[in-house]
């Protein structure tokens, strides 16, 4: 048997979960698969042998990059020195492509095959990139299906395998059956006719620059709430970001809120009448779970004016992108201060029609993500192609 260490390098935390979900069904598949690279908990959960953290080095903003560049390149040559040492003859890469696409070719000049996961969203910005996805990755597993057309065309081995949160969030009647039957008061009443306190759930990210920068913004946002209404604010935490930087950002605004555990997210979410997500793959979170949403987005002066420059898409959100149109308000930098974000929110939350079209279109989410059983696809696929690669596969996969 020849040795089964694999490289995988995940670089945020949604890439953390969807490396996790992945691992543990190709440890069906791969006897002795052994895993390591750049990762974070949920990876580490599933066995995975950590290098280094991606907590490390995940910011957002093409600025920003700048700040962690010394530690990026030290993680950089220590996982290739790692891969040396072990051996390793293939990798998966999971989305993370200013980092992963100069591994991807690191790798390639070693000879060690590279399966890229998640694509960069080259059909937003720098479509440059697919040149580099064609030179030095072997084979692409993507999300969403009118990706595939994208490499197929340069001539790429690339499969649809949709994605992992159709499982990982559940239906919304599951979620209440979980929380001991409990059906929340959410936003299909309306909420001026509540004797409850409206709820709102607080979702600033999973990067500790993306939380310093949004959150205060949202704590604002409560106390403004909070001389029109009685509001109860919960802030789900990303696992990544410590407890003590939420805990100092609050004392700081002096403003009472709850934090709770991503492990309770959902039931959270099922139970707030309107979710203030920051952008990214949580607005697709948020959006399978129904409950209606706001998109905030703040990042540094120069790093907004350069992603203006170069995205050419109509809408930022992920749920508006991947339903087409624009459905969920989108708040961008300047416009996402606490007195617009109150604002939006009221005229949200008081216009009943506005509300039912919002979870309507949100429903027809999950069906545009593909079916379940994304993980089980995606390791399937990962399986067949190590087995081309040398790798011991187990004969039923």
């Amino acid at each position: 048997m020849g040795r089964q260490d694999l490289l995988v390098v995940a670089g945020e935390a949604s890439g953390d979960l969807a490396g996790a979900r992945l691992l543990e069904e190709l440890n069906k598949l791969v006897p002795e698969i052994r895993a390591f690279g750049l990762g974070g908990d949920d990876l580490i959960g599933v066995g995975f042998d950590a290098i280094a953290r991606s907590s490390e080095i995940s910011v957002v903003g093409i600025v920003e990059v700048a700040r962690i560049y010394a530690r990026a390149r030290e993680i950089f040559h220590e996982l290739l020195r790692e891969v040396d040492r072990r051996g390793a003859r293939a990798a998966i890469l999971i989305d993370f492509p200013d980092f992963n696409l100069r591994l991807a070719k690191a790798l390639k000049q070693r000879g060690v095959k590279v399966l890229y996961y998640v694509s960069p969203q080259i059909w937003a910005w720098r479509k440059g990139r697919i040149e580099l996805m064609v030179k030095y990755v072997d084979s692409m597993l993507v999300l969403f299906p009118f990706e595939v057309e994208l490499y197929r065309r340069r001539g790429m081995d690339v499969v649809h395998v949709g994605h992992p949160l159709v499982d990982e969030v559940p239906e919304i009647s599951q979620i209440w059956d979980d929380n001991d039957g409990q059906r929340a008061l959410r936003g299909d009443q309306d909420f001026t006719q509540l004797n409850s306190s409206l709820r709102v759930a607080l979702l600033p990210g999973s990067r500790v620059g993306e939380v310093e920068r949004i959150l205060p913004t949202m704590l604002e946002s409560v106390k403004l709430m909070r001389r029109r209404a009685p509001v109860y604010a919960s802030i789900i935490r990303a696992r990544p970001v410590a407890l003590e930087l939420f805990d100092n950002l609050i004392a700081r605004s002096g403003v009472d809120v709850e934090v709770e555990s991503s492990q309770d997210r959902f039931r959270v979410l099922a139970d707030s009448h309107l979710a203030l997500c920051a952008s990214g793959t949580a607005t697709l979170e948020v959006g399978l779970t129904g409950t209606p949403l706001i998109m905030l987005y703040k990042t540094g002066f120069w790093s907004y004016w350069l992603a203006r420059l170069l995205v050419k898409l109509p809408y930022y959100g992920l749920v508006n992108l991947v339903l087409g149109r624009q459905e969920v308000p989108e708040l961008l930098q300047y416009e996402a201060t606490p007195e617009k974000i109150c604002a939006e929110s009221w005229a949200l939350l008081n216009d009943r029609d506005r509300i039912r079209t919002m979870r309507s279109a949100l429903s027809e989410i999950r069906g545009r993500l593909g079916k379940r059983g994304a993980s089980g696809r995606a390791a399937a696929e990962v399986a067949q192609r190590l087995g081309r690669w040398g790798y011991v596969v187990a004969e039923n996969s």
